[in-house]
């Protein structure tokens, strides 16, 4: 379709006055509002004000400038209709072929700290939306630019053809209509907050865009990509960069989050692995190699083909330790250029670095889909203190089994339930995930930990229904256990830690993972 005359109004002026003047000597009319117009005649190009073309000047502060029929119907007008065509001609209404608009930065307006409900009010965009919508609509005849990265394309075709073709304006009104629907979504957010409907709103609005495409899901007969929330600049996977090694696949992204999320709970150098979102492996060290050490030995076999994330750079003695097996994919706040060069010889090895938070994110929400919907919840980010712990036993425990405890704790609750974690000397030894009952996964902890257990700590992500587990714990040598508490017969298992000599506390807290 061919471009003679375009309508320009950008709060983002990136790379406007470049394209207009490329309009320009291409022969193309340039309309304009106030503010884009002083910015283009300021830089020499020549453009008819809106009010010219209106007959009627901006009023209201600019409320109200291009919602008018000699705007709208140029746009709207369907070329190939005589009757459009028609009362055009009656009106005097000239075709407008390309409209060019981004809106009032209402996002950036609502994230200043001292904002007012005026300011945000008088940064929603009216005439933004609707020249957009109605190019969209029209994107048979118009083409419509929202974003400064299609500035090029555009030219680019006019250059060739005079115009743009049909598939291109079509991808251009998608694009489009993206643009105003997460404006809205942002606005209706914003509203129902000032409303105070806090977490959970009425109706809740996700705006992800695509980071790329999977090769495959978690099977290869299932097709993936891989999407972030859009405005969410914090740290996290979801933007992870990779320096090297193969594409990321859909378990492979599982696995890292699963990963980053258990070396993030501590402050001191930590590893993990992970194998389908499970630790097999858990340590924390004075440096980040003796934390690979603890990490890699609490399970050998199950580290093999594992993923690992580090809360510290890599350096080259925890590289050289990783580049011994067979390893998925390595996640860390950066990596030693000594490290890096002795890594990269693994040609599919991935190599990604992640920002860390710097304090837990208040307010952060879970998603996880189910058929037709989403079930939607505050993170599980309670960072729970030595203080806060009940000692329930006749025995307390030692300073150095409160402290394994506490270890202990901060890993189950990223198990899948029912979880009960081993530990010791600052690593697992035991992981038991996922069974049906407690005192299962219990045995699977306890038989990986093997003659380890005698003296070290158990940790279960929920209360225990019946006293099997610190029985079953007892006879593999435990001498300290964490749980939340709150079964009916909490009495009896209680009962069990004294008869055996061990130290229990409740935490009040359950972290079941599903």
């Amino acid at each position: 379709m061919k471009i003679k005359r375009a309508l320009i109004s950008v709060s983002d002026k990136t790379g406007i006055v470049e394209f207009a003047q490329k309009l320009h000597q291409l022969g193309i009319e340039i309309i304009s509002t106030g503010g884009t117009m002083k910015t283009l005649r300021a830089a020499g190009i020549p453009v008819t004000y809106v009010s010219d073309v209106t007959g009627f000047p901006e009023i209201m502060d600019g409320r109200v400038k291009t919602l008018n029929p000699y705007i709208h119907g140029g746009i709207l007008a369907l070329r190939d209709n005589e009757a459009h065509v028609a009362a055009m001609e009656q009106h005097q209404i000239q075709g407008i072929d390309m409209v060019v608009v981004n809106l009032y930065p209402f996002r950036q307006t609502i994230a200043k700290p001292d904002v007012t409900l005026a300011d945000a009010i008088e940064n929603i965009d009216i005439g933004g939306p609707a020249m957009i919508r109605a190019a969209a609509k029209n994107f048979k005849f118009v083409s419509v630019a929202v974003n400064p990265l299609r500035y090029g394309e555009i030219i680019r075709q006019i250059e060739e053809s005079g115009g743009t073709s049909d598939h291109f304006r079509m991808a251009l009104a998608q694009e489009a209509y993206n643009h105003t629907s997460e404006y809205d979504a942002c606005i209706s957010q914003y509203l129902a907050g000032q409303l105070g409907e806090g977490l959970f709103p009425g109706n809740m609005h996700l705006v992800l865009e695509k980071v790329q495409d999977l090769r495959y899901g978690e099977n290869p007969h299932q097709q993936a990509a891989f999407y972030r929330e859009k405005y969410d600049q914090g740290a996290g996977i979801a933007h992870a960069k990779q320096l090297h090694g193969k594409e990321l696949s859909y378990n492979n992204i599982a696995d890292l989050e699963a990963a980053y999320a258990i070396v993030k709970e501590f402050e001191q150098p930590a590893v993990t692995i992970i194998k389908h979102t499970n630790p097999c492996g858990t340590g924390i060290g004075d440096t980040v190699a003796i934390a690979y050490r603890k990490a890699y030995e609490a399970d050998p076999v199950s580290a093999f083909g594992g993923i690992v994330a580090l809360n510290r750079p890599v350096d080259q003695a925890t590289a050289a330790q990783i580049s011994t097996i067979f390893i998925e994919a390595v996640v860390a706040p950066g990596y030693d250029q000594e490290a890096l060069s002795l890594l990269t010889q693994k040609k599919n090895l991935r190599l990604l670095t992640v920002e860390f938070p710097s304090a837990v994110q208040a307010g952060r929400i879970d998603v996880k889909k189910v058929s037709g919907g989403l079930l939607v919840q505050t993170a599980d980010s309670v960072d729970l203190k030595a203080e806060q712990l009940q000692v329930v036993s006749k025995r307390q425990p030692s300073a150095e089994e409160l402290k394994q405890l506490l270890f202990a704790w901060k890993i189950v609750k990223h198990v899948k339930s029912n979880a009960i974690v081993v530990a010791g000397d600052d690593q697992t030894y035991g992981v038991g995930a996922g069974q049906m009952n407690r005192v299962g996964s219990a045995q699977i902890a306890l038989m990986q930990a093997g003659e380890k257990a005698q003296g070290a700590v158990l940790a279960s992500d929920a209360f225990f229904p019946f006293r099997d587990t610190v029985d079953t714990a007892a006879k593999a040598g435990i001498k300290a256990i964490i749980q939340p508490g709150g079964s009916v017969k909490d009495a009896e298992s209680i009962a069990a830690a004294d008869e055996h000599g061990i130290a229990m506390v409740f935490t009040g807290i359950r972290h079941f993972k599903h």
